[in-house]
């Protein structure tokens, strides 16, 4: 059955590849964005774009009014855990803010599903091992602060209004469109693969490495990397699993890798060595952050297709080799 979705963020990383598998599934898609950090571009033929923002209530409620929606998927929020500890109330502020609007619009204009684009910021101080859904929520971060407070009043909209909610908490998404269409291309870069592969290729300094005293194999955080096609794949799977009832995924491939593997990888791939030096530890980062996503797999079928690291590094090296400058190009 073809849905009518509409994409808050959806000219972003993650949004881009999720509005790709809609459409390549024959959905009808709307993407709302105010491009403040998402591309025209990465919002490929066969989506319609409304440049706004959420924070322009009236906006808001023009699109939402446009028609009926099946569902609305919720990417749009600022997203730097490291940004949110130097601007934490500029995080609540914005990300509460709008998205307590928009889940409170969606009930109003009878809008029966909602996905949530949460976060393993959630779980600042999880014990070792990989993270459940029913891990203890301690943000770290006000960043991670935000999305809680989302995913608490997702809870209350469905037991008070029936609004059925898919609360999807990535880990670490990486890797770029497999068909070569869509990528990572954020202003400044602040992800660790893509700023890997920038130092492989001479177009930055070399890559900082953040800590390497981590109760770790090698001293150096531990991430859960995901490549964003298997991602956007969920947030369908997810979507279908509402017809059940409200859902809360952790997404990950269930195994770490370190920022010392990552930069191994990029060598691996790229046949070319990565210059890097060393740094103090950041506020805010916990040393391991891997998910458990057995859940996901067990209920709606979810199978990762790119779990290999080097998998993943392979199309982010590609789309980065592609296009130097980004969307840009």
């Amino acid at each position: 059955m073809t849905l009518r979705v509409l994409v808050t963020g959806g000219a972003g990383f993650v949004g881009s590849h999720a509005v790709a598998a809609l459409l390549a599934r024959g959905d009808d898609v709307c993407v709302f964005d105010n491009l403040s950090t998402g591309h025209r571009s990465a919002v490929l033929p066969g989506a319609r774009l409304v440049v706004g923002d959420l924070a322009d209530h009236a906006a808001v409620d023009a699109v939402l009014a446009d028609g009926a929606w099946d569902a609305v998927l919720h990417f749009a929020s600022l997203s730097l855990v490291g940004e949110s500890m130097r601007e934490p109330m500029l995080y609540l502020r914005t990300n509460v803010g709008n998205g307590l609007h928009l889940i409170d619009r969606c009930i109003h204009h009878g809008i029966g599903r909602f996905v949530l684009s949460s976060t393993a910021a959630l779980f600042g101080n999880a014990p070792p091992g990989a993270i459940g859904e029913t891990a203890p929520i301690e943000p770290g971060s006000p960043y991670g602060e935000s999305k809680a407070v989302l995913e608490r009043a997702l809870l209350w909209a469905d037991r008070i209004h029936g609004l059925k909610s898919a609360v999807l908490r990535y880990f670490n998404a990486a890797g770029a469109d497999p068909e070569g269409r869509l990528g990572e291309d954020h202003r400044p870069e602040t992800h660790l693969i893509p700023l890997v592969i920038d130092a492989a290729l001479g177009r930055r300094p070399p890559v900082q490495v953040f800590g390497t005293d981590y109760d770790t194999p090698d001293g150096t955080c531990i991430r859960d990397y995901i490549h964003v096609s298997d991602l956007a794949q969920a947030h369908l799977l997810a979507l279908a699993r509402l017809d059940h009832g409200s859902v809360t995924y952790n997404l990950g491939n269930s195994a770490g890798h370190s920022v010392r593997e990552v930069i191994a990888s990029v060598a691996r791939v790229g046949g070319r060595p990565v210059p890097h030096g060393f740094a103090p530890r950041r506020p805010g980062d916990p040393a391991s952050l891997v998910a458990a996503s057995a859940r996901i797999m067990e209920e709606a079928g979810w199978q990762p297709r790119f779990a290999a690291l080097d998998e993943i590094v392979r199309t982010a090296w590609a789309w980065r080799v592609a296009h130097p400058q980004g969307y840009a190009d």
